[in-house]
């Protein structure tokens, strides 16, 4: 009887360390699918465009246009090829362009080098004294100024209103467009940014013959809201 207790009692502990070690291993289990989940919609999400970023199933060719830079020299879209770069068409006067300014100098500061540029190209009919007033207020330290100030810009790429933003390629080709503001140094879109110029310089070099834009850094459309501000239009 006594021997039975014993074995009785041996059996249960062995029980329960099983079940003990087999909770661990359940434990350990999920913790590192949890890992791999999160892990792979991070890397997702720095792949997808962000808020309602278009992205065009092929590069569009760019209309040319004529602006000035702060120096007062003549400038074309021709003299950024090589580059990736975001042109953005803004002025003083637009409301949600001014809120979102410093956010893309962030984003210019996040990804600096010789690869990408953010182009601030403001269509002020008061001139550059206007634009360099502006940066100077609100602490702009990375962007370059660029000036339109007949607004012909705004019309021979056909933005609908302001801002309006160009996604454009090495090669001077559109590859995506956004209407309206966004949050340009959200992880989410420096991510993206980051990942556009990284597959457009391996595209370039041919260790990647795959266009910057799919599949791995766009999606056809996505339709969310940006910053929650309305566009403006040209008074």
């Amino acid at each position: 009887m006594i021997a039975e207790t014993v074995q009785t009692t041996s059996m249960m502990r062995d029980f329960e360390f099983i079940s003990r070690r087999s909770l661990a291993d359940r434990l350990a289990a999920w913790t590192a699918a949890a890992m791999v989940v999160l892990t792979t919609s991070q890397f997702a999400a720095g792949q997808e465009p962000p808020k309602n970023f278009v992205m065009h199933d092929a590069p569009e060719p760019v209309a040319a246009i004529k602006f000035d830079d702060a120096q007062g020299q003549s400038r074309t879209l021709a003299d950024f090829k090589g580059k990736v770069v975001l042109l953005n068409i803004w002025a003083t006067w637009c409301g949600p362009c001014r809120k979102e300014m410093p956010a893309l100098d962030r984003l210019q500061a996040a990804l600096p080098g010789p690869d990408f540029e953010v182009v601030a190209l403001s269509i002020d009919r008061g001139g550059m004294d206007a634009v360099r007033k502006f940066f100077a207020d609100i602490g702009i330290r990375t962007l370059a100024m660029y000036l339109d100030s007949s607004g012909q810009a705004l019309r021979t790429l056909s933005a609908l209103g302001l801002p309006t933003t160009l996604l454009i390629d090495r090669e001077g080709r559109e590859i995506g467009r956004l209407i309206g503001p966004a949050e340009w140094d959200s992880p989410e879109m420096v991510e993206f940014v980051r990942c556009v110029v990284a597959r457009s310089d391996a595209a370039r070099s041919g260790k990647d013959p795959t266009p910057a834009v799919a599949p791995l850094c766009a999606g056809r459309s996505v339709d969310l809201p940006a910053s929650g501000a309305r566009s403006n239009s040209q008074p």
